[in-house]
């Protein structure tokens, strides 16, 4: 389990094809510490993976093929910046949202401006996981727990303060670039009752979740 809360910047170190799968090694910055083990989990760009080295220095870890097809991991190249944060432990502050490492699907980055201080990002989300995102729940960008502005149809927005901009890898995207999503939990669980018809909860209905900003009119 994650937050979302990104706790340093890595770099990929190298990339090995490895008879269909990948290898791939990232020097873990200011998250390098003794307290990782070989076994611990680390997202990379929200991506959970498993580290088969000691990883106290740099992050060794085995990608699968299915990895690879449905996350942004195929697309890194060596020397590329990556969002890390490790796995959380008993009796860590929980600070962003409820992020299990899990990508849902590959959004598109399609505008980015200067909003005063902030960026205001838009991102294009694929169509079989855009009716889970809601204006004001939560996103799971590259790793990073944001909240969504707005919703357009399969697209939506964020806004991106000061230190989130400095201390990610979104200043360096640019339109058109691929990023990892995973929606919020809540939501999959929320349409899941929906689906249990008579199963579901008393009072659990479409028009229960608008009013309590769940789902979008």
């Amino acid at each position: 389990m994650f937050t979302g809360i990104i706790q340093a910047l890595g770099k990929v170190e190298a990339i090995e094809q490895r008879g269909g799968d990948v290898r791939v090694t990232v020097d873990l910055g200011e998250l390098a510490n003794d307290k990782h083990g070989i076994g611990d989990s680390i997202a990379v760009n929200g991506c959970c993976l498993t580290a088969i080295e000691d990883p106290r220095q740099k992050l060794v870890a085995d990608v699968s093929k299915e990895s690879l097809r449905l996350t942004t991991i195929g697309d890194l190249k060596v020397g590329d910046r990556v969002n890390l944060e490790p796995a959380m432990q008993v009796g860590d502050r929980f600070g962003g949202h409820m992020v299990s490492g899990h990508v849902d699907g590959m959004g598109r980055l399609v505008e980015l401006a200067e909003e005063a201080r902030s960026w205001r990002l838009v991102f294009e989300a694929p169509d079989d996981i855009a009716h889970y995102i809601a204006k004001k729940g939560s996103i799971t960008i590259d790793g990073i727990s944001l909240t969504v502005n707005g919703v357009d149809g399969n697209r939506f927005d964020v806004n991106i303060v000061p230190h989130t901009w400095e201390h990610t890898n979104l200043h360096a995207k640019q339109p058109g670039d691929r990023v990892n999503l995973e929606v919020d939990v809540i939501a999959r669980y929320l349409e899941r009752l929906l689906q249990a018809g008579d199963e579901a909860p008393a009072g659990i209905t479409l028009d229960t979740l608008r009013r309590h900003g769940f789902a979008d009119e």
